[in-house]
């Protein structure tokens, strides 16, 4: 999907827009999390993840979404189904970053690689990614924007 979106008219701009989209979510949800987050997402998976997390992170992508839409001057219809779409692609990366976390508590893993020390891993960085690019080109296609 990465390859694809990168052959599509303006495929570079495209691909920073998922990477801020899933990496504001994280932002936001740790932020929240951390300042509201009381009842666990997903305790035996994931033990610091909160539903409060979530939901502030998915907040955080929507109103970077608004802001861009404001900014570039998309029609209410091109909005709703930007901020639609945002929503699926920040809940499938959550989905991503559980499934992950899955995993490697079942292999019995802490860490998948010590490449980036404090992180989780190589894979705690991109595990979001790769759940969320494929959907967010999918999307793309679905709005008319590139060819599969």
């Amino acid at each position: 999907a990465l390859i694809m979106l990168k052959q599509w008219e303006l495929g570079n701009w495209l691909i920073l827009a998922v990477m801020i989209l899933v990496w504001a979510a994280d932002i936001g949800a740790y932020f929240s999390g951390k300042t509201f987050g009381k009842r666990k997402l997903a305790p035996q998976v994931s033990p610091g993840k909160s539903w409060e997390g979530l939901i502030g992170g998915l907040l955080t992508s929507l109103a970077i979404t608004l802001a861009v839409g404001i900014y570039r001057g998309w029609s209410a219809r091109e909005l709703i189904l930007a901020l639609l779409g945002a929503a699926v692609v920040v809940l499938i990366s959550v989905i991503g970053d559980l499934t992950e976390s899955m995993f490697k508590r079942s292999s019995g893993i802490k860490d998948s690689s010590q490449l980036l020390p404090g992180h989780g891993g190589v894979m705690d960085r991109i595990d979001s990614l790769t759940a969320a690019i494929p959907v967010f080109a999918v999307l793309l296609w679905l709005a008319g924007w590139g060819a599969l």
